[in-house]
């Protein structure tokens, strides 16, 4: 009898514990700039606790987005300090809360550039979650959902958020790609279906870094003829190798010669100072412009109105990322078509964070960084 009663005691002492971990906030571990000027430390915080619609994921992955770049530096304006970056996460669920149904202990998940929406405006309602004016990002971001939290990123060793916004992984998919794909995936995938890109259509891609060669990947995968633009001839080879037809550097007049009116879609993925005219002028009559890279403020290139009116019907559109159901669909669509960025794997260290960030700044990178959390210290 005193064993039976041992064994019970042992049982609700076990829950209480267990009740008592739910209820506290989430100690975590990673790397933060305190200061705009790119030099990563260790860095220990908190995040909030599992609630009865979250789960919180053990972060293996995490990928370098040259947003992230941006960011760290203030390219796009005042930041906050300590910053996590990080909106490239894969990982694997490790603890979920009471109402959770969509994932379980042991899932792989993954978590992009979004943790949290209204639910309820018109966007939400579209399945746009990005364009919510009450859409919470990854990072640099206050989560008014839970108590204006700041939001840090995934070059940590976990996070919590929300069920409805984190992104079901394939057991049988190429982890350590993956995470790239919940940014620079979904970025060029979106406005590729948006425009409604089809088997024949010439079509161009500007700038061949981190998104370019996802959204080449994708576009030849359609049946699309894909011209190649960027400023260096080191990525020649390697445009043809993914299928591209034809490369042209900017930076070499002939290469530009007999381009216009040629295509019928051009995405740009530029992240730096461009003439987006010139590629206007490449567009066939109702042809469409795609704009998802975003140079820093103060080198931002622009469009008078006057070119739009002259320029017969050509269109110019900019999209952000994706809703989490489109992102989703894109995801389960790589993996099954075996679509995945090129990764280079780095250890979880601060001099090997900025180093990459030199290199992709520099823009010696091909095509994505990929930090190994695993090895974090």
């Amino acid at each position: 009898m005193k064993k039976i009663l041992s064994l019970v005691l042992i049982s609700i002492i076990s829950l209480f514990n267990s009740i008592k971990a739910q209820n506290q906030p989430v100690l975590s571990k990673g790397f933060a700039v305190m200061a705009n000027d790119g030099k990563f430390r260790s860095y220990e915080f908190k995040r909030y606790a599992v609630g009865d619609h979250e789960i919180k994921i053990e972060i293996l992955y995490a990928g370098i987005c040259h947003s992230d770049v941006h960011h760290v530096r203030g390219d796009w304006g005042k930041e906050e300090y300590p910053m996590v970056p990080g909106h490239e996460i894969a990982g694997r669920v490790t603890e979920v809360g009471k109402n959770v149904t969509q994932f379980k202990v042991g899932d792989l998940a993954g978590v992009g550039c979004l943790v949290n929406s209204c639910g309820h405006c018109e966007f939400c309602k579209a399945g746009l979650e990005q364009y919510c004016k009450e859409a919470v990002l990854t990072y640099h971001d206050h989560d008014q959902f839970h108590n204006n939290e700041t939001t840090q990123g995934g070059y940590s060793n976990t996070i919590v958020l929300t069920e409805n916004f984190a992104i079901k992984i394939p057991d049988h998919a190429d982890l350590k790609k993956v995470a790239p794909l919940l940014c620079a995936g979904i970025t060029t995938y979106s406005p590729i279906h948006y425009a409604g890109v089809k088997k024949g259509d010439k079509v161009g891609v500007s700038g061949f870094g981190g998104l370019g060669h996802m959204a080449v990947q994708y576009l030849v995968k359609l049946g699309a003829e894909v011209t190649v633009f960027d400023i260096t001839e080191n990525k020649r080879a390697d445009a043809k190798r993914m299928g591209a037809a034809k490369y042209v550097n900017v930076n070499n007049p002939e290469d530009l010669k007999g381009l216009d009116n040629s295509v019928n879609f051009i995405i740009s993925t530029i992240p730096a100072s461009y003439d987006p005219n010139m590629y206007l002028k490449m567009l066939k009559i109702d042809g469409q412009l795609a704009i998802v890279g975003v140079p820093p403020f103060d080198k931002m290139p622009v469009i008078p109105i006057d070119k739009l009116i002259w320029q017969g019907n050509r269109k110019v559109f900019g999209s952000q990322i994706g809703g989490i159901k489109e992102t989703q669909e894109m995801l389960n669509y790589s993996v099954a078509n075996n679509i995945y960025p090129e990764v280079e794997i780095i250890p979880a260290s601060a001099p090997s964070i900025e180093s990459a960030y030199q290199n992709v700044l520099d823009g010696n990178v091909k095509f994505r960084y990929v930090i190994d959390m695993q090895t974090m210290k």
